[in-house]
């Protein structure tokens, strides 16, 4: 029981060293102003971690000492085992810290294969006409853009009016998404994509959604295997 409250006085000790010296290191402005950067790994690095070694050697020493201990071996033995702990901690953290940041950091939708598409349908007012070349697709999000191929092979029509279809790779997770259809001549005309930001694979298109001019959309997500 006495070694673990030494320890922990240590450890205690290594974390006030290490922040005291920081906090010193950065406004007594040690550093080169000329490179911040490298003053500032110097004071995280180097610094730092001898306030922190100081830290816990002077805290074992203190309990040690109020425990009528003063002896080299267990000051050492106990400074060591502080630090072991605090490196254990700071591994741990960083462990932690790496596995949320590749989870987090760069939103894939998925990570270890091919992308998932966005598959579409956009349906033309009567009496529109839809050239069979000129068109360009392209998806838009607050993280990138993303060209888009059209299907000639789904085009066709739904009674008087003209259908063409498409698809374009979802990169991303996020929901704030649309899709650009440009048609040489005609105005261009802007989609909302309402997908939550995982866009789960769908197995049909869903409703149609109307724009503005009359003409409308429908879609689903479609991911690598799956029909």
């Amino acid at each position: 029981m006495k070694n673990s409250s030494r320890i922990a006085a240590g450890v205690a000790g290594a974390v006030a060293g290490y922040v005291a010296i920081f906090v010193l290191f950065s406004l007594l402005d040690f550093g080169n102003r000329a490179d911040p950067i490298t003053s500032g790994l110097l004071g995280l690095f180097v610094y730092s971690p001898i306030g922190a070694i100081a830290g816990a050697v002077l805290a074992s020493w203190l309990v040690t000492r109020s425990g009528q201990e003063a002896n080299n071996g267990g000051l050492a033995r106990n400074s060591l085992k502080s630090l072991g702990v605090v490196a254990l901690l700071c591994v741990t953290g960083l462990g932690i810290y790496i596995a949320y940041a590749y989870a987090t950091a760069t939103p894939w939708l998925n990570r270890n294969g091919a992308n998932p598409l966005l598959v579409f349908e956009v349906r033309f007012p009567p009496g529109a006409t839809v050239p069979a070349q000129g068109i360009s697709i392209e998806l838009q999000t607050d993280l990138n853009t993303m060209p888009g191929e059209m299907t000639p092979a789904g085009f066709h029509r739904d009674g008087d009016q003209y259908v063409i279809a498409g698809e374009v790779e979802l990169a991303f997770r996020t929901s704030h998404r649309q899709l650009g259809v440009n048609i040489q001549g005609q105005p261009g005309r802007l989609y909302p994509i309402d997908l939550s930001a995982r866009a789960p694979h769908a197995p049909e298109f869903g409703t149609w959604r109307r724009l503005a001019d009359g003409s409308e959309i429908r879609y689903r997500a479609k991911w690598p295997g799956k029909s």
